[in-house]
């Protein structure tokens, strides 16, 4: 399971503060770059004019264009006429990514290597039925398969990916205690709920499971605090007035 910047994390965070949100996840979310304001992008016939969309910390540039990328990098999501709700979940994962990466940039060790881009590439990939059917749709929002941009996103989330695990991952520690008293307190009425009258699995059984679902939950909730703090003292601008607050600041 991977942290943060997946949507299934994010959306217990946006929960938490009465945001929508669509995980997993991202299920993932990708890290998106910024394209130079005023670019067109094709979407099947028609041109689309980019726009700026939302500035953090008066320096990093959220566009239009950043927002299709990151719809077309998540199979089922509509291109052509992008509903607002999906427009505006992109917006709050992006947010969150540049936040993050502001942060990863001041660790050399947070740097992808290029096994791990290409690694990183082939998965994002393996969502979509076939290759020909990814690079089509990327083709559709203005992405080649050998545009730079493209290659810039995989190795952004591939940085934040390692930075979170630096961050969280390398310090989450879950003891034996803490596996048994979840087995007794959630695990197994949760189980004789499901399936009444059916034999819980033994412990022992489940024990690396349930320790690695209690590393994730934990990393989850650090990984949540985080981009609270961040999104507390980062100044966030919304510019375009039908995806926030047009052109409020948060604080």
């Amino acid at each position: 399971m991977r942290v943060g910047v997946d949507e299934r994390k994010l959306k217990a965070r946006r929960a938490s503060r009465a945001r929508s949100a669509t995980s997993a996840l991202l299920l993932f979310a990708f890290c998106l770059l910024p394209l130079a304001f005023g670019q067109l992008l094709p979407a099947r016939a028609q041109e689309v004019v980019d726009r700026m969309v939302a500035v953090i910390n008066g320096r990093e540039l959220i566009t239009y264009s950043d927002l299709l990328w990151q719809l077309a990098l998540q199979p089922d999501v509509p291109l052509e006429n992008p509903r607002q709700e999906d427009l505006r979940r992109a917006l709050d994962l992006l947010v969150d990514q540049r936040l993050i990466l502001q942060e990863a940039e001041k660790l050399p060790s947070a740097a992808p290597s290029e096994k791990e881009i290409t690694d990183e590439e082939k998965r994002i990939i393996g969502f979509f039925p076939s290759q020909a059917v990814f690079y089509e749709r990327l083709a559709r929002v203005g992405l080649g398969p050998d545009a730079t941009q493209f290659r810039e996103i995989v190795q952004d989330r591939v940085r934040i990916q390692k930075y979170l695990d630096f961050r969280f991952r390398s310090f989450t520690i879950v003891t034996q205690k803490d596996v048994e008293a979840y087995y007794r307190d959630s695990f197994v009425p949760r189980r004789r709920r499901q399936a009444p009258g059916r034999i819980v699995p033994e412990l022992k059984d489940v024990y690396d499971d349930i320790q690695k679902e209690l590393v994730e939950t934990k990393i989850a909730s650090d990984t949540d605090d985080f981009l609270e703090q961040a999104h507390a003292s980062a100044q966030i601008t919304i510019l375009d007035e039908s995806l926030g607050d047009g052109g409020k600041k948060k604080p």
